[in-house]
């Protein structure tokens, strides 16, 4: 392999690593997720990870919003990705999570090991 694409895996494997901090009932942003992951303005990478993700019922990419607390895209259809936020409580109206910022992770209280009530 490449050496640009051993850095794209590595990238990949960071951000999936990342998701996987984001819990039930919380949605992160596309550009949240790629700082977090160390790929800073990495927000379409991110987005495309996510489209090309192996393991759907792993990594849980439908927690992956848009910055303004709309749904995005997501590769099973944005009906599923709605329904499947809503089975863990996040609630949609309109393609737009409801109190997003309520429900938004927050990369901070996950580094010091602080989870959701």
């Amino acid at each position: 392999m490449s050496r640009r694409g051993a850095a794209r895996g590595g990238a990949r494997a960071r951000v999936y690593r990342e998701l996987m901090r984001v819990g039930r009932g919380e949605v992160t942003t596309y550009a949240d997720l790629a700082r977090a992951a160390g790929i800073p303005g990495g927000q379409r990478a991110v987005g495309s990870m996510m489209a090309s993700n192996p393991w759907p019922g792993i990594v849980p990419c439908h927690r992956v919003v848009r910055s303004d607390g709309t749904l995005g895209g997501y590769a099973h259809g944005a009906r599923i990705k709605e329904g499947m936020l809503a089975a863990e409580g996040v609630r949609t109206r309109r393609g737009r999570v409801v109190g997003f910022e309520g429900v938004r992770h927050s990369w901070r209280r996950a580094r010091a090991g602080k989870t959701r009530p």
